[in-house]
């Protein structure tokens, strides 16, 4: 069966979410879609990766659920293939727990992290929490913001270089409008934990370091070494012009 048919049977009025579910296993995905749609989540199902590929660029989801074992290509070439195009949110599911694992995830671009077997509430409450960073966590006063040869679009969600757009995940894209609203001011790691992890900020905690260590990257690229952030030590970080 192809991606995004099986679990779209129910009526589309009654849902404001539509999920993506990237997973092989038949029975389990199904107990999943009829749980999330007594949650008011519409689920579409691909089981494979090609399959979960092209769904999740087909641009009709507002988030992705993704099993990291999965025939064919697994989920991290899944991932990659996604962020390639793509910053759809993304939660990764996947029967490997440790903290190795969780930051491969976090470093290809992953949204978040849960292990199997997991609480299907707590899924939920990652889903929503995922989704509600990505529209409500900033607001949008301004059309565009500007650094140097920078501009980010709050409302289009985009930004550019030089007038060339390039692609950041929903995270990066998030931490750089922070950064870019905080002007010299330094942004600190307790602010952006909470605005971009919806969360307090632990020393031993490093997701909000990848994330920002995936973003510096894109930018030197984007700018062609020209824009980096800086970390401001035991405080947080800004953005800097080198030239």
């Amino acid at each position: 069966m192809t991606a995004a048919r099986r679990g779209c049977t129910l009526k589309e009025g009654r849902y404001r979410v539509h999920v993506l579910l990237v997973d092989d296993d038949p029975s389990l995905s199904e107990m999943l879609v009829k749980y999330l749609a007594g949650e008011g989540i519409r689920t579409s199902v691909a089981y494979n990766g090609t399959d979960g590929v092209t769904a999740a660029l087909s641009q009709q989801f507002d988030a992705v659920i993704l099993d990291v074992m999965l025939p064919g290509i697994d989920g991290n070439e899944v991932l990659r293939r996604v962020r390639r195009e793509s910053a759809v949110p993304i939660i990764m599911l996947t029967a490997k727990g440790g903290d190795l694992d969780r930051v491969i995830g976090l470093e290809m671009g992953a949204d978040d992290y849960l292990a199997k077997p997991y609480y299907p509430p707590e899924l939920v409450a990652r889903l929503r929490a995922v989704l509600r960073r990505q529209r409500d966590v900033i607001p949008l006063a301004v059309t565009q913001l500007n650094f140097a040869e920078l501009a980010l679009s709050p409302g289009k969600r985009e930004v550019s270089w030089s007038g060339k757009r390039f692609e950041l995940t929903t995270k990066e894209f998030n931490i750089l409008e922070c950064l870019l609203r905080a002007g010299e001011m330094v942004s600190t790691k307790e602010d952006l934990s909470l605005k971009i992890l919806g969360r307090a900020h632990e020393s031993y905690d490093r997701s909000l370091d990848v994330h920002v260590s995936n973003l510096r990257k894109k930018l030197s690229v984007a700018s062609k070494g020209l824009l980096e952030i800086e970390r401001v030590r035991g405080v947080g970080f800004r953005l800097r012009r080198l030239a």
